[in-house]
């Protein structure tokens, strides 16, 4: 294989990052979009000069026969569309929540494993560059050993009764919502910075009355290597940034050499213990979506599927996030630690 015949399936908001980033991918051609409402797929497909739009995922993966099936659809259908390609022996790539529960998530993987496909997770907070770089910062022992990180999320987009309507209106009837939509990128990028967790203690709460979910809380996670993290989040006030959607919020991650201090403009700041703050510089991917991270994730997933390349965020990896998100929910029901089960 010398290129990478992608086709996509979902059409909505989130979707169109998808598309620009293989469109911008040497070695991919990307080859039409299908959704169930078919002038979305028309929309998408006229903004980014494609020629095939489609209705039905199982006449597209038929006619275009894809190397690769992008999922970008609501969760709930992501079983059902991932189905249509590993029965054609066709890999998968599937946006977030990677399904509605625990044991659907665990089907889509065995499913997958059972028909011998590649399948992997588009979870691309860790490709984000600012958390590639923290990862270079920690490869090079440069913040010494970790004992705490700290993330207080506020994207100010969870306000008044009209919250989400605008761009992704879903997220008003998830019963999960907080930890289940947003927490999760956190839980995968704890996981990817620091290792395994091992227990975690939760406190939620749902602020905004006229979604179904929460929208706020408290999360400590406990690491095998010692280290610990807090999750402070809620999705109705903005932290300070002129975009506070760029990074959703500030991190705090403190060693024994000093303190690496993420700000709202993607900016790194390093504290030597007992010195002044000073900027750290590097590429923050300005000129990307979200930091570069869609771009980087798919541009990786190129390289796996054509050269034979490692890739992060397989399908069944990814499971162990899912496994630390029931917990969560099950410290907040019975208000205690609890000790994440070993897979």
């Amino acid at each position: 294989m010398n290129r990478l015949r992608v086709a996509g399936a979902g059409a909505g908001y989130y979707a169109q990052f998808h598309v620009e980033a293989w469109k911008a991918i040497d070695r991919v051609d990307y080859l039409g979009v299908c959704d169930s409402i078919p002038e979305k797929a028309r929309e998408l497909a006229s903004k980014f000069s494609l020629a095939q739009s489609h209705a039905e995922v199982g006449a597209m993966l038929d006619e275009l026969q894809p190397d690769l099936l992008d999922i970008a659809t609501p969760p709930g259908s992501h079983l059902a569309v991932a189905r249509a390609a590993f029965e054609r022996g066709i890999a998968v790539i599937c946006q977030k929540p990677l399904a509605p529960t625990y044991a659907e998530a665990v089907q889509l993987v065995e499913l997958a494993e059972r028909h011998q496909v590649p399948f992997f997770v588009h979870e691309n907070f860790r490709f984000r560059s600012w958390f590639r770089e923290t990862a270079n910062l920690l490869r090079d022992n440069r913040i010494g050993d970790i004992h705490a990180l700290a993330f207080r999320l506020r994207p100010g987009d969870g306000q008044g009764k009209d919250a989400y309507l605008g761009r992704q209106p879903y997220f008003r009837q998830m019963e999960r919502f907080l930890v289940h939509e947003t927490a999760i990128h956190l839980i995968d990028t704890f996981r990817y910075l620091l290792g395994e967790i091992t227990a975690v203690t939760a406190r939620l709460r749902r602020l905004n009355t006229v979604i179904a979910g929460e929208d706020a809380g408290y999360i400590i996670f406990e690491f095998s290597s010692g280290a610990t993290a807090l999750f402070d989040g809620n999705r109705l006030n903005a932290h300070a940034a002129a975009n506070p959607a760029l990074t959703m919020g500030e991190m705090w991650l403190e060693g024994s050499a000093g303190v690496l201090r993420l700000d709202g403009s993607a900016r790194l700041w390093w504290a030597p213990h007992g010195q002044p703050e000073t900027e750290h510089p590097y590429d923050r991917q300005e000129n990307l979506f979200a930091g570069g991270s869609v771009h980087a994730l798919q541009s990786k997933l190129v390289n796996c599927l054509i050269d034979n390349k490692p890739m992060e965020n397989s399908g069944r990896d990814y499971l162990r996030n899912i496994c630390v998100e029931e917990a969560v929910y099950q410290s907040h029901h019975e208000s205690r630690r609890i000790t994440v089960p070993q897979q």
